[in-house]
């Protein structure tokens, strides 16, 4: 099941995890951009995830997968220019989001 939740010009766009593999992972997530030079395109690769022993969620961002002498690294691709903290609102808005997808899956039984 997917839902649409959009807000100024940003539409986040949720696809549950019906399959329940791997464990943990609720939904994906995608930014669609509405306005702005990013218009008519869209960010993938988000994922909203439950930890494990508690009631907290996460999300995780795109990222990509490279190897140094063997071993396995990631590279986010979404990045804060200087203000660490500016993936926040990003990640505040999917969990939103995420959690309207969850009252009109409940309200609909």
């Amino acid at each position: 099941m997917q839902t649409t939740i959009q807000a100024d010009t940003i539409t986040v766009k949720i696809t549950a995890n019906d399959k329940g593999n791997p464990a943990g992972k609720l939904a994906d997530a995608e930014l669609h951009f509405a306005d702005g030079p990013l218009a008519g395109l869209k960010l993938i690769g988000f994922a909203i995830w439950e930890r494990r022993g508690a009631s907290s969620r996460n999300v995780t961002f795109p990222a990509r997968q490279y190897s140094v002498n063997g071993e396995r690294r990631s590279f986010a691709l979404l990045r804060p220019i200087a203000d660490a903290s500016a993936q926040s609102a990003v990640r505040d808005r999917i969990l939103e989001a995420y959690a309207e997808y969850e009252q009109a899956v409940a309200a609909n039984g």
